[in-house]
């Protein structure tokens, strides 16, 4: 079997096709400590360092036994959760009250622990980027790794000084918005401006900017997507989200497919409603994909129409 060699200079996690068949599909072996190409079987490197832990463990208990390592950093933090905290609860370790004059003391060690942990501008800036995203991911019930990866972007931006000028929510906002388009979770500009005091146009022209500056590849979101949010704010049966995406599937080749995403999706489940003799009103469509009933009218009449559905309402 040939074997290359590692360049003078080079990582390992720079190497991401294989130079023989240039196949993205490279597996590391860490029996063998060798990164290997699944496809043509080239070594790519040797003698890598396996990352795990060096014991074993059979269940959770020997697992929590054995391992050393502390909670993983999180990035939603200035100080990436690493620096200490005081309890805002004046009672010491076995639960007894503290004297008065301890409690001032304490009270001057908590204030000047805040201030420590964001010494710096950028520091003090992500703490207030930090309790934007959270507020708005709140209340767009988005998961944790939503919020990470926002975070993640964010620095990104803060390190490019690309957004210089630009208000730190404004900025946070559309970081939320690009990290939502890279994990396939479909959320709009309208929602995530109502729960910010930044318009839609705002957050938009702020995202734009992101995008070029950090040459970020995001494919837009599909009509598909919005589909399972729709009709669960619709209480519709699986049936009725199964015939709908059988609609978008067959308004692939329409003109149709120009259109806003999420109003592809809220006419076909209009359709699929009404197929299904679950019909829902217009009215509430609309109101569950956060559009205006002229826009679901509109868009169900041309696909219908492009589809040959004869729709009596």
């Amino acid at each position: 079997m040939a074997t290359k060699s590692k360049k003078k200079g080079e990582k390992v996690d720079e190497i991401l096709t294989c130079p023989e068949c240039s196949s993205s599909h490279l597996k590391r072996d860490y029996d063998h400590a060798e990164v290997v190409c699944a496809d043509c079987g080239l070594v790519l490197e040797e003698n890598i360092v396996d990352p795990g832990p060096e014991w074993r463990a059979f269940d959770m208990q020997q697992e929590n036994a054995l391992a050393r390592a502390g909670p993983p950093m999180s990035t939603t933090l200035p100080d990436k959760g690493l620096s200490t905290e005081i309890s805002p609860t004046n009672r010491d370790y076995y639960g007894r009250s503290i004297s008065n004059r301890n409690q001032s003391m304490l009270f001057r060690m908590r204030k000047w622990q805040r201030r420590a942990r964001a010494s710096k501008s950028a520091e003090r800036n992500m703490a207030v980027a930090m309790r934007e995203m959270q507020a708005v991911a709140t209340n767009l019930k988005l998961p944790r790794r939503i919020q990470e990866t926002a975070a993640f972007i964010y620095r990104r931006a803060i390190q490019e000084q690309s957004l210089s000028g630009r208000a730190i929510e404004m900025v946070a906002c559309a970081a939320l918005y690009a990290a939502c388009r890279q994990e396939g979770v479909p959320r709009t500009l309208t929602e995530i401006s109502r729960h910010s005091r930044y318009s839609r146009k705002e957050i938009s022209r702020t995202y734009q900017v992101m995008v070029k500056a950090l040459k970020m590849h995001s494919m837009p979101p599909l009509p598909e997507d919005y589909l399972p949010r729709i009709c669960s704010k619709l209480d519709l049966t699986p049936k009725v989200e199964g015939t709908a995406r059988d609609l978008l599937r067959a308004a692939q080749d329409v003109p149709l497919t120009n259109s806003v995403p999420i109003s592809l999706a809220a006419a076909s489940v209009y359709i699929a409603s009404i197929i299904n003799n679950e019909r829902r009103k217009q009215k509430d469509v609309a109101r569950a994909a956060d559009l205006t009933e002229v826009t679901i009218r509109s868009r169900y009449k041309e696909m219908a129409q492009f589809l040959s559905i004869d729709i009596h309402i």
